[in-house]
C-alpha cells in the first residue's frame, strides 16, 4: 500500500519552502520517522520524516522546486522491503541485453565507395560513444572497435582523436612580429580567464532581502551614534573570566553586558522596544532581544526570551548554543520568531561604523562594532582608550530623537561603569 509524503506544517504564516535535497532516492528502504528530504524555509531548514516505513517508491517533486504546505512529494510503499544490489544489477543487464526474436538478421555486406561519416550510423552506437563521435568530429567507419563483437568503445573513440591529433600537419610558421605600437596607442587586453557564475538565490537570502526592501520602505529609519569606553568591561572582563568559566562552564564575553545594559536602558525609554501596529503603539515589559549569528547558508536571529529576567551564564551559554546550532543549521522555527529588539555585533567582522537596517516589526537596533585604541581627551588630558562605536537605528514613526539619544546614552553609561547593572542605575 502506497502511503503519501505530505510537506509538513513549517510554521505560522510560512505556507511554501523549497526542496533543498533528497535525503534518500527512489528505491531505498527507510524507517519510520527517518528523514528523507530536506526543506528551506524562509528562516529555516527543515527534515521531512517518512510517516511509515518500507520503500521510497517515487519522489513526485524535484530538488529545487518550490512546494506548500500539505502537498504531496513523495510516496512510501509501506512494509515493502528494498531490493539487494545484485538483484538489481541483473535487472539492469537484463533490459540493456536484446532479446533473441528482436535480433537483426546480418545483411550481406556491400562494397561501398569510401564517403563522409554517416550520420545514420552515428545513431546506432551507444550515446557515450555518439557524444564521443560528434565531439571530436569522427567517422565512426574509420574506427576499429574492439567491444563486444567488434562494437565501438568510448576508448576507442578517445584513442582514434589522440592519434588524428598527432597526425595533424605541423602549425604554419608565425608571421614576422607587426610593429610595437606607441604606449599610449595599446589595446588593453585583460589578464587572465573572466568568468561568470550564476547561482539561484537562497529561500533565505530572499527572505531578507524582501524584509530588509520592506523595513526602508515601511519605517521612518533614522540612526544615532555614540561612543563608550570599553576600559571598564575588558577590566571586569580579565579580571573574573577565569572564576566565571570554572564557576558556570562557559567563557564571559561582551554580549552579556551589552544584553544586560540594552534591558536596563528599555526602563527608561520603553519606545525603543515597543512596536506599531495599525495606529496602535505596542508596550511591553519584557524584552525578547534578537541576536545576529553568523551561519552557512547567511545571518540568523535567534532570540533570548526574557533576557531582562537571565543572568550573564544563562545569556552566554544561550548565544553559545544559538551559535554552534546555526552552524550545523539545527534551530528551528521557534527560536526565530518574536523578537522586541535586535543587537547585531558587526564587530567581529572587523567592522569600524555601520547603520544597521531595522528587522520589522521591531523599532531598534543596536549595532555594535570593533574595539580600537584610540586617543580621547579625559580630564584635561589625551589619553588611549580601548573605543567602541555604537550605532542604534530606530523608527522615527515610534521613537523620537530625544528617546532614541537617551537609550544610547544609558547603554553607554551601564557599558562604561558596570556596577550601575548591579545596583539598578
Amino acid at each position: 500500500m502506497a502511503t503519501d509524503v505530505k510537506v509538513p506544517a513549517l510554521g505560522e504564516s510560512i505556507t511554501e519552502g523549497t526542496l533543498a535535497q533528497w535525503l534518500k532516492k527512489a528505491g531505498d528502504a527507510v524507517k519510520a520517522d527517518e528523514p528523507i528530504a530536506s526543506l528551506e524555509t524562509d528562516k529555516v531548514t527543515v527534515e521531512v520524516p517518512s510517516p511509515v516505513a518500507g520503500v521510497l517508491s517515487e519522489t513526485v517533486a524535484k530538488e529545487g522546486d518550490t512546494v506548500e504546505v500539505g502537498s504531496v512529494i513523495a510516496r512510501i510503499d509501506e512494509g515493502a522491503t528494498a531490493k539487494a544490489p545484485a538483484e538489481k544489477a541483473v535487472e539492469a543487464t537484463a533490459a540493456t541485453v536484446p532479446k533473441a526474436a528482436e535480433t537483426p538478421a546480418p545483411r550481406e555486406e556491400k562494397v561501398e565507395p569510401e564517403a563522409e561519416a554517416d550520420p545514420d550510423h552515428i545513431t546506432t552506437l551507444s550515446p557515450a560513444v555518439r557524444r564521443a563521435v560528434l565531439e571530436h568530429h569522427l567517422d565512426p567507419t574509420t574506427i576499429a572497435g574492439t567491444g563486444k563483437d567488434g562494437r565501438i568503445t568510448k576508448d576507442d573513440v578517445l584513442a582514434a582523436a589522440k592519434a588524428k591529433k598527432a597526425e595533424a600537419p605541423a602549425a604554419p610558421a608565425a608571421p614576422p612580429p607587426a610593429a610595437p605600437l606607441p604606449p599610449a596607442a595599446k589595446p588593453a587586453v585583460p589578464s587572465g580567464e573572466r568568468k561568470e557564475e550564476r547561482v539561484k538565490m537562497s529561500r533565505l537570502r530572499l527572505t531578507v532581502a524582501k524584509r530588509l526592501k520592506e523595513a526602508q520602505n515601511t519605517a521612518a529609519m533614522l540612526t544615532t551614534f555614540n561612543d563608550v569606553d570599553m576600559s571598564a568591561v575588558m577590566d571586569a572582563r580579565s579580571r573574573y573570566k577565569d572564576l566565571f568559566e570554572k564557576k558556570h562552564g562557559i567563557r564571559l564575553g561582551f554580549m552579556s553586558f551589552f544584553v544586560k545594559a540594552v534591558a536596563l536602558a528599555i526602563r527608561d525609554v520603553p519606545a525603543v522596544n515597543a512596536s506599531l501596529e495599525g495606529d496602535e503603539i505596542v508596550y511591553r515589559d519584557y524584552l525578547d532581544v534578537s541576536i545576529a549569528v553568523s551561519a552557512p547558508k547567511g545571518l540568523v536571529v535567534p532570540v533570548l526570551r526574557n533576557a531582562q529576567a537571565m543572568s550573564f551564564a544563562d545569556i552566554e551559554k544561550t548565544i553559545a548554543d544559538f551559535g554552534k546550532r546555526a552552524k550545523e543549521g539545527t534551530l528551528g522555527i521557534d527560536d526565530m520568531t518574536g523578537g522586541t529588539f535586535t543587537i547585531s555585533n558587526g564587530g567581529v567582522f572587523g567592522s569600524l561604523l555601520s547603520t544597521p537596517i531595522l528587522n520589522p516589526p521591531q523599532s531598534g537596533v543596536l549595532g555594535m562594532h570593533r574595539i580600537e585604541e584610540r586617543p580621547v581627551a579625559l580630564d584635561g588630558q589625551v589619553v588611549i582608550r580601548p573605543m567602541m562605536y555604537l550605532a542604534l537605528s530606530y523608527d522615527h514613526r515610534l521613537v523620537d530623537g530625544r528617546e532614541a539619544v537617551t537609550f544610547l546614552v544609558r547603554v553607554k553609561e551601564a557599558i562604561e561603569d558596570p556596577t550601575r547593572l548591579l545596583i539598578d542605575l
